[in-house]
């Protein structure tokens, strides 16, 4: 079954592809199998990371950006990271409305995703998704993450370019400065730029990237958007372009390839050991009863979770 979907999926079948995702999701048996014949195929597609605050208007930006890629003759991937409820795990917002006419073009695909608790803005198996997308033939991969503000650095982990999003008027100077998100942010976008105040985050975003200090000496630029009138999004474009091209010209990309396949390497072996040890005889019922013990304080989750490891 897993050579057939693979074939298929190097096709460029949707319904491959949207089969593959699943499986990932799902953490499904054959589901490494799959990642294991999928990994050689990848590294071709650029990818994308939309971030920035509540509000900032991302859904509507990645929708014009896809739609711009796609009048190029472009085929786009999109996975929209939603929040989800840490109970039941499901995506609590699916606000993907406004991309429902781009996701009928058979050169788009999109994909929405739930966060499952995870922190970062990223789905625990965003980057896994994004690697099926590339490796189905997709020239560009559009992340859009939850737009937390505090985590939303994991971005940086999985895109080739991060696009930070901000609107005039909602102090998201201060939010990007304790959200660290000057120091990701390859690209920066004021949406909304036909509101009034434009001109003072535009200077104010100037000053604080004047401070910002980044190893690879990169400017980032600062594109205007009004993405609900398509304005802007050209510009936004030939900005995404130039900071790939300054990557690979600068010969930076070996070193943020090796950094992120760590990562990767670490967030694999984490899950690996973790479900390892969840997996033995009685795991199950020891957390639940420690669980209880911490919930009624007669014990501490620093010396139950150090009693979970010493029974391995």
């Amino acid at each position: 079954m897993t050579n057939d979907l693979v074939n298929r999926l190097f096709k460029g079948e949707p319904r491959a592809v949207a089969r593959a995702i699943s499986k990932v999701e799902d953490a499904s048996e054959d589901a490494s199998e799959l990642m294991k014949a999928v990994f050689p195929r990848t590294g071709n597609a650029l990818v994308i990371g939309i971030t920035g605050s509540p509000g900032a208007g991302k859904s509507s930006l990645v929708d014009k950006l896809a739609l711009h890629y796609k009048e190029k003759g472009e085929r786009i991937g999109i996975v929209a990271v939603d929040p989800s409820s840490p109970f039941s795990g499901g995506a609590i917002l699916g606000d993907r409305i406004r991309m429902q006419t781009l996701g009928l073009d058979k050169n788009v695909f999109i994909r929405s995703m739930a966060t499952r608790g995870n922190l970062g803005g990223l789905a625990r198996t965003t980057v896994d998704a994004v690697s099926i997308l590339d490796a189905a033939g997709f020239d560009k991969v559009i992340v859009e993450t939850v737009g937390v503000g505090q985590d939303e650095v994991e971005i940086v982990k999985t895109a080739d370019v991060t696009v930070v999003v901000l609107v005039p008027g909602m102090g998201d100077d201060i939010q990007a400065i304790k959200a660290g998100i000057m120091e990701i942010g390859d690209v920066f976008v004021i949406n909304k730029a036909d509101r009034e105040g434009v001109i003072r985050t535009e200077k104010e975003l100037e000053a604080l990237l004047s401070l910002a200090h980044r190893q690879d000496l990169w400017n980032p630029p600062i594109v205007k958007t009004v993405a609900t009138e398509s304005k802007g999004i050209e510009d936004l474009s030939e900005a995404i372009e130039a900071y790939s091209k300054f990557v690979k010209e600068g010969g930076r990309s070996a070193e943020r390839r090796v950094a992120i396949a760590r990562w990767r390497l670490l967030e694999l072996t984490r899950e690996r050991l973790l479900a390892r040890l969840l997996a033995n005889n009685g795991t199950e019922k020891e957390i639940e009863r420690l669980a209880e013990e911490i919930a009624e304080k007669k014990r501490d989750p620093y010396s139950a979770a150090e009693e979970l490891i010493g029974r391995q």
